[in-house]
């Protein structure tokens, strides 16, 4: 069984394509989690100041752009994995149309019961799993890539400041944010690492995002340390893996497909030269770090 939640789209959530923002899209999911335990597993208590839930990892593939519309956008969520500390949850937001199912995007969660009042994770109760288990279907995306190694280079270098309403009511940055601050660190990468130090001239768009969550991150006035590289360079496409770093702890990690768009044809194209050999560049410093 599959709970389906109906989805807002608000103007402040397209980027400078006239797409919803790849970071919006995690909060849209959030939404529809919060809605599903809600309404079928209140049990959990997800959204509870003392005890709920913390994500563990996301993985979220990007499918089609979605533009901005007055009625809403549909998610279906399930769960496909049940353990005994945490849960994986599934979803899938789409439009039915004449022709079939339009997907927008596909993504998985993973959740763990956490005590906030006592800064513990805790197990699944047999009456929580019960409850679950009448949601469970297979997961929509293939098995996850892992990550490789951190490169601490000079040029991938971002500093983090933490804004006081990026944190949530358990005291901790929300989930969400994580996908911002990697965007802002990425996009700081690419300005950066362009010679001549101006935009660099050419349109990407996100077509796979997997972060990790490792440590909570608090909000204090120094900033924390991110780390970017690009980890693969294709004809269209570049892979970019990111840490966010309190001293040598790391806190998070992610990784990131991008893939080069005609804005006029609303489609990937292969990459200009120029741009391949940037990231090729940067590329095999990573590897010689």
């Amino acid at each position: 069984m599959r709970h389906l939640y109906r989805c807002p789209i608000r103007w402040a959530d397209l980027d400078m394509l006239g797409h919803v923002n790849n970071v919006i899209y995690v909060d849209y999911l959030q939404e529809a989690r919060i809605d599903m335990l809600r309404t079928h597993a209140p049990e959990i208590r997800a959204t509870d100041v003392g005890e709920g839930l913390v994500v563990v990892r996301h993985e979220v593939q990007f499918v089609a752009p979605l533009m901005f519309r007055a009625e809403p956008v549909s998610i279906e969520c399930w769960v496909t994995e049940i353990r005994a500390g945490s849960f994986t949850m599934a979803y899938e937001v789409f439009d039915e149309t004449a022709t079939g199912r339009r997907v927008y995007l596909r993504a998985t969660t993973v959740l763990a019961p956490f005590v906030f009042a006592e800064e513990r994770p805790r197990r699944l109760r047999p009456d929580e799993k019960d409850v679950l288990r009448g949601f469970v279907e297979p997961s929509p995306l293939p098995p996850s890539v892992r990550m490789g190694e951190p490169k601490l280079l000079e040029a991938g270098h971002y500093p983090l400041h933490v804004r006081f309403s990026d944190v949530d009511a358990y005291g901790h940055v929300n989930n969400v944010k994580y996908f911002e601050y990697f965007q802002e660190a990425r996009i700081a990468y690419i300005t950066h690492v362009a010679h001549d130090g101006s935009d660099i001239g050419v349109q990407f768009v996100v077509a796979q995002c997997d972060v990790d969550y490792k440590t909570p991150i608090l909000f204090r006035g120094e900033p924390y340390r991110v780390q970017s590289w690009v980890s693969h360079v294709g004809r269209s496409s570049f892979g970019m893996e990111s840490i966010i770093l309190d001293g040598d702890t790391v806190l998070s990690r992610a990784r990131v497909v991008m893939v080069t768009f005609d804005r006029a044809t609303q489609r990937s194209v292969p990459a200009p030269e120029r741009v391949r050999a940037l990231f090729q560049e940067q590329f095999e410093a990573a590897a010689r770090a």
